[in-house]
């Protein structure tokens, strides 16, 4: 009997302290998912850095790129304004020969001047038309231009006020963009 006691006293002992099975499976479930969502978090951050690496490693191609293109425009803005005039010093150099070769006449005759030089002026005229340089030469009677025309005075006149009476000096465009205006008296109202 005593040993059925006994028996008994262990089995409420075991039965009387339940132990906790549940607490010990939540205690291990926790500790699986923790390693699970360390291990996701391990991966997540690694592909996170892998590509921030990949897009570092753009921006830095796409900005070495950029100050290339940068640097090659400079350079052509450079060049472009080095040789601007290559065009027209092409242009320019058959009237410098033609000036010389009138020079070295030794008893040049006034008509063979005359032709030399209205020769030259004829290549001087096809070289501004080459690079489109164009006079301003406004006729007697035309309107002034403020944007075309210089008035240096204003003289008496039977004509309309504000208008031309003398041209002092042609002026120049090169490409629709003044270059020089003419120089022009205009005539004083009436």
């Amino acid at each position: 009997m005593q040993e059925q006691e006994n028996q008994q006293t262990e089995k409420v002992e075991v039965t009387g302290t339940p132990v906790p099975e549940t607490p010990q499976e939540t205690i291990v479930q926790p500790e699986a998912e923790t390693v699970a969502v360390q291990d996701t978090s391990a991966k997540l951050i690694a592909e996170l850095e892998a590509k921030v690496q990949e897009l570092q490693d753009s921006f830095m191609r796409a900005k070495a790129e950029g100050e290339n293109i940068r640097r090659r425009a400079q350079e052509d803005i450079s060049k472009a304004h080095k040789f601007a005039i290559e065009g027209f010093a092409e242009a320019m150099v058959p009237v410098k020969d033609s000036l010389e070769m009138a020079l070295k006449i030794d008893t040049p005759s006034i008509e063979a001047l005359k032709e030399g030089v209205e020769m030259t002026l004829k290549q001087l005229s096809a070289a501004f038309d080459k690079n489109r340089l164009t006079e301003i030469s406004p006729v007697q009677g035309e309107k002034l231009d403020p944007m075309k025309h210089q008035a240096i005075s204003m003289v008496p006149a039977e004509q309309d006020a504000n208008t031309v009476v003398t041209v002092l000096q042609k002026g120049y465009t090169i490409a629709d963009r003044l270059l020089r205006p003419a120089l022009v008296t205009v005539a004083q109202g009436k």
